[in-house]
């Protein structure tokens, strides 16, 4: 696949460009209070300017709090011409209803850094989807602390960057890691990325560091949690892929999933099998960052799935 940023143009490797077919495409994101006539005055802003609506799903926590959650996917012929006039009519209208908002063409590609340690199943599941064009997404580099999969990374013509990682030289190599990331993507994916990272790093990309966990949070946090899962006998076990915070393993879920285990299955089993639930989950977690179908909320997301 190759892809550029600049031009928004996204050519997959079997054939075709995708940012073509969403040139005249974009989402309105919303969120806020929970008030009448919300749905009617933003579709209503849309139709004056010409907009066909395609995908639209909205959700409102109910009475007692009152939130209100909207995704709207939309058509909008010359829609680069035309999106400042329209974002001021939305913002006018927004501002009346105290709302938060945003409008993404679908053709921007979001530039995504992987970072990895050893095991490489969950980096190979984004490369494999990058590569057959399931994301609309610029792989902008990897970043590891072992050189294990620098010659698959740059063999797909991917920026491969190998920064060791001790104790003693955290704070330099995540210096090091900020230094190459930042201005240069739009979100990051830990996939099984196996350092925590400061509070500092975490605050350069709020809401836009996807960590894939190895088990099914809030139980199990933690390194081994299939150790912790086995000799607890729990008969599930799962992946789960949330935003990173500076809370270790507590940050807002994005997708989670689960098999069925029992007595039989080592640990080594366990691990074997959930690899294939953190490579499934993690990628989806993916595809709805980069489609823009998660809102997060407090430490909860809504997440508007296709």
């Amino acid at each position: 696949m190759i892809m550029t940023a600049e031009s928004g143009v996204v050519e997959c490797a079997r054939g075709g460009n995708i940012s073509g077919e969403l040139d005249d495409t974009a989402r309105l994101i919303v969120s806020g209070a929970d008030r009448p006539r919300i749905v009617s005055t933003l579709t209503g802003c849309l139709a004056q300017f010409g907009g066909n609506i395609v995908d639209s799903q909205q959700f409102s926590t109910g009475t007692d709090e009152g939130m209100f959650f909207l995704r709207i996917e939309f058509q909008l012929p010359g829609l680069r011409r035309v999106l400042p006039e329209l974002e001021l009519a939305l913002e006018h209208y927004a501002k009346s209803y105290g709302l938060r908002w945003r409008v993404i063409p679908a053709a921007d590609v979001k530039r995504m850094a992987i970072m990895v340690s050893r095991e490489d199943h969950a980096l190979n599941e984004l490369l494999w989807r990058w590569q057959s064009g399931d994301f609309l997404a610029d792989v902008s580099m990897v970043i590891s602390n072992h050189p294990h999969h620098q010659a698959t990374v740059e063999g797909l013509g991917i920026p491969y960057h190998y920064i060791p990682v001790t104790p003693d030289t955290k704070v330099a190599a995540e210096d090091k890691q900020l230094d190459l990331l930042s201005g240069n993507v739009d979100f990051v994916v830990l996939a099984r990325y196996m350092q925590v990272l400061s509070p500092r790093f975490v605050e350069y990309f709020p809401n836009r560091i996807i960590n894939i966990h190895h088990g099914l949070l809030p139980a199990f946090a933690g390194a081994n949690p299939y150790r912790a899962a086995k000799e607890r006998g729990v008969k599930i076990i799962g992946a789960t892929a949330h935003y990173v915070t500076s809370e270790l393993d507590a940050g807002p879920i994005i997708d989670q999933d689960v098999i069925r285990i029992d007595h039989r299955q080592s640990v080594a089993e366990l691990r074997r099998r959930g690899r294939h639930l953190e490579r499934s989950v993690l990628a989806t977690a993916v595809s709805w960052h980069v489609q823009d179908r998660v809102i997060v909320h407090g430490n909860s997301t809504v997440t508007f799935t296709d």
